[in-house]
């Protein structure tokens, strides 16, 4: 008996596709007892799979049909998660699609601005944050200089006002719209000066964000937002030795982020929430007429811009060199910094600000990135910058190891009795790439990181090599080169096809924002 579908578009299965579907049932139900997984984990991870394939939709939007086939979940299902997200303000309605038979399909998507993550990059001498929406797109920017050796105090201090300054901006920018690069420093830097007085407000429903105490003078440098229509914006194309960009992949596990609430479409800008209607002749969001005036006469410019309201804070991701412990958010003994050797980073910045913190190597940050960005299968990215780190994907998932250690690919040993490196061990990959970057000698440092890119190839059996980093950024040709070259040798010699070797931005900012946003979307480990 073949399958059909009735005219509304509902699938009637035929015997042997039913019997099928129960088997598939049982063994999922069976399967999930067995690993004692609990209804309420099995309606989060089903709302994860409706909430991602949302998300990937983009602005285009899907169906509840095309969603039940996706996920495999019946109709009725669909339609109560996606009446859920729609109560929390997570998807909305994107118009109509014709459909074969029936009434036309209302199509839904995502909604973005439901919610927001700040991500940010503490480098050992600078400081990047980001503000990420629910589909992934970077909002807003901020950067500062920053001394991971001004002590721990010092630096929790300035990271906090930097958030606050970042969101603030947001808000006074109005989600990318900008004046003059003087007025959005001025008010950013402002904002930061009195971090330790006010507090950030998260969005309906969640907790104020405060920053506290201010940073100390010493602690913080240049400073800079970037609203997201802005041109410095950088572009994120990249050089590519073999192969072309991937397509975007999947994330999938989200229950709905707290604190996002429906409500009305926002008011014109300029008008306030609840206003009444201007009257007749006068444009929407036009400043009101002052006692007196002429009804539709041009009014004098305003002082201020009315503030867009701050976004809903769901967390703060937040990357920085290893060793550490992603899963208490406590540091270990980052590499020239021993001082900050058991500090419980999570946790202060999570008292100080109020909101989810999660904290993670930079390299496995911006692993997660790429994962969730659409990179796939087995790749390592290697990081040259301040140090030499390695963020490690295999099969698709972000391999931290036993105690969330691994990739600390800088520490591997290629030249007994080599320099000495910050580590404390001797002819180390990091020392070695380094010194000779110091000494202006970048051709040898690439060669340098092919042979270690070579150890982790033969070591892992990875399909891709991807370099990022401020060293490599700045000359990406010679790096594509340097490391394609020795693989290249490798591969002749083992008889295999060499492995590729892209460059990539590296955002390791927009890779923090990440560990607070992928586990929503069920992508905790990509």
């Amino acid at each position: 008996m073949s399958g059909r579908r009735t005219g509304g578009g509902v699938r009637v299965a035929g015997e042997g596709a039913r019997k099928a579907g129960e088997a598939r049932k049982v063994g999922e139900v069976r399967a999930a007892a067995d690993a004692g997984v609990n209804l309420p984990a099995l309606r989060s991870h089903n709302t994860a799979l409706v909430l991602d394939l949302l998300r990937r939709a983009g602005v285009e939007g899907i169906s509840r049909l095309e969603l039940a086939e996706r996920t495999g979940l019946t109709p009725q299902a669909v339609s109560k998660i996606t009446g859920r997200l729609r109560d929390a303000g997570l998807a909305a309605e994107a118009g109509r699609r014709a459909s074969t038979g029936g009434k036309p399909r209302t199509v839904l998507r995502l909604v973005p601005e439901a919610g927001h993550a700040v991500g940010v990059h503490l480098d050992r001498d600078a400081l990047r944050l980001v503000l990420v929406n629910l589909a992934g797109t970077v909002v807003g920017e901020r950067y500062t200089d920053v001394d991971l050796g001004a002590g721990a105090e010092a630096v929790v201090a300035a990271v906090a006002g930097e958030v606050e300054a970042l969101v603030d901006g947001w808000a006074r920018g109005g989600g990318g719209r900008s004046g003059t690069d003087a007025d959005t420093d001025a008010d950013a830097d402002a904002t930061a000066a009195r971090h330790g007085a006010d507090a950030v407000t998260a969005g309906p429903g969640a907790d104020a964000v405060a920053a506290g105490p201010g940073a100390d003078a010493d602690v913080s440098g240049r400073t800079g937002w970037t609203p997201v229509n802005s041109p410095t914006v950088r572009d994120r194309s990249t050089p590519s030795r073999t192969d072309p960009a991937p397509e975007a992949a999947p994330p999938t596990d989200l229950a709905p982020p707290p604190g996002a609430t429906a409500g009305p479409p926002p008011p014109p800008p300029g008008v306030a929430a609840g206003s009444p209607p201007p009257p007749p002749g006068v444009a929407a969001g036009s400043p009101a007429q002052a006692p007196g005036a002429t009804p539709g006469a041009t009014p004098a410019p305003p002082t201020a811009v009315t503030p867009f309201p701050p976004p809903p804070l769901l967390g703060v991701g937040v990357a920085l060199p290893g060793p550490l412990d992603h899963t208490r958010g406590v540091l270990h003994r980052v590499t020239g910094f021993a001082e900050w050797d058991g500090f419980p980073l999570r946790d202060a910045l999570g008292e100080r600000l109020g909101v989810p913190v999660a904290v993670d190597k930079d390299t496995n940050a911006a692993a997660l990135g790429l994962a969730v960005a659409g990179e796939r299968g087995s790749f390592a990215y290697l990081h040259l910058g301040t140090g030499l780190g390695a963020g490690l994907v295999i099969d698709g998932v972000v391999r931290r190891g036993a105690r969330t250690a691994a990739g600390e690919f800088g520490h591997q040993v290629v030249q007994l009795d080599g320099p000495p490196c910050d580590c404390g061990d001797r002819g180390c990959v990091e020392a070695l790439c380094l010194t000779a970057v110091s000494r202006g000698d970048l051709a040898e440092a690439a060669r340098v990181l092919g042979i270690a890119a070579g150890n982790l190839v033969a070591l892992l059996d990875i399909d891709l090599v991807l370099l990022g980093g401020r060293t490599v950024t700045g000359a990406p040709e010679v790096f594509l080169r340097g490391v394609g070259a020795v693989l290249d040798e490798r591969a002749r010699r083992a008889g295999e096809p060499p492995v590729p070797v892209r460059t990539v931005p590296g955002d390791i900012a927009e890779g923090a924002a990440q560990l607070v946003l992928a586990p929503l979307f069920g992508r905790a480990d990509a």
